[in-house]
């Protein structure tokens, strides 16, 4: 590393950098394997709430294999919509692995919008049926558009079901997700529409302490994946129960925040995706199995993606 070369990346250098989903979602791949094997390093995220279901997260991560280490400081504030601001907001830091001095600092929005988006894609690889080619989607904001754009990535998606409580939102996402990905698109007014029948579901909405989920038991039909991005804010703890398998990104953080009083009807995961990714334990075993993938989101997810944002920056 050259003395005093230090990048500064706005979001809108980060977009014009144009790293595909496609890359992102490689680039989890091989840090999965990596966590999977116990070569990663990361503690759970701590965090502070300085409003009712608002969250300032720490998130330090180091992955040798890709030559990384840094932290994300990134906050979610689940009203600012109603301010005109985005939900997630914050920077994430890269330093050189072997001085600790820092290389880059850069804007996180697009970071944490695409990496979760491509963490779903890689549990539907390893959890949802190879076929799979219907998805609904619950919650149309930034992460209903990246975990469609991410599962488009992976499957032959034929049909989507689109559900808002903003019926506007709905509408938007719909036209345009249709002309980005060139796929049907219906809007539905209720989110059992959403869930039945389908081969795949995101649920995307903000994430909430004390939740009022919506989805019942015997909504999610057999052999069907589930993605909670919103962990369990629209999942009745019946409805989570009535799964053959949970998998999550990380059980020590998923534990973390149980502890802190999330996931209080939410069975325990019987894997994470660094196990099933790496070989260590079976993902999908049969057709029938309905599963659920409850991504935490990560550093390693982050640091993996600011890595290869900053080779090409650097390019």
């Amino acid at each position: 590393m050259k003395r005093n070369h230090f990048l500064y990346l706005s979001r809108q250098q980060i977009e014009s950098l144009e790293v595909t989903m496609q890359e992102v979602i490689d680039s989890l791949e091989k840090m999965f394997v990596e966590m999977g094997n116990g070569r990663v390093e990361m503690p759970p995220k701590p965090g502070i709430h300085p409003r009712p279901d608002a969250f300032i997260h720490a998130m330090p991560a180091y992955i040798p294999s890709m030559n990384a280490v840094g932290m994300k400081w990134v906050s979610g504030y689940p009203e600012n919509w109603r301010l005109g601001f985005n939900y997630i907001n914050g920077l994430l830091i890269l330093n050189e692995v072997n001085t600790g001095i820092p290389t880059a600092v850069m804007d996180c929005t697009w970071i944490t919008a695409v990496r979760t988006g491509a963490a779903t894609a890689l549990s539907a690889k390893y959890l949802a049926r190879k076929e799979s080619s219907t998805v609904g989607i619950i919650a149309c904001g930034v992460q209903g558009r990246s975990n469609l754009e991410a599962l488009a990535c992976m499957f032959p998606l034929q049909k989507v079901k689109a559900y808002d409580l903003v019926p506007e939102v709905a509408n938007n996402f719909a036209d345009e997700m249709e002309k980005r990905l060139e796929i049907e698109i219906e809007v539905v007014d209720h989110v059992k529409d959403a869930v039945a029948g389908l081969d795949m579901v995101v649920t995307s909405g903000p994430i909430l302490k004390n939740p009022k989920p919506t989805i019942q038991p015997g909504w999610l039909q057999e052999g069907a994946f589930a993605s909670l991005v919103d962990f369990d804010s629209y999942w009745t703890g019946a409805a989570q129960a009535e799964a053959d398998k949970i998998a999550t990104d990380d059980i020590s953080q998923m534990e973390y925040y149980r502890g802190a009083g999330y996931f209080q009807q939410t069975p325990r995961a019987y894997a994470d995706l660094g196990e099933i990714i790496a070989g260590k334990v079976p993902g999908r075993e049969s057709a029938n199995e309905r599963i659920l993938g409850i991504n935490l989101g990560i550093a390693l997810e982050d640091i993996a993606t600011a890595s290869l944002i900053y080779q090409r920056a650097r390019e």
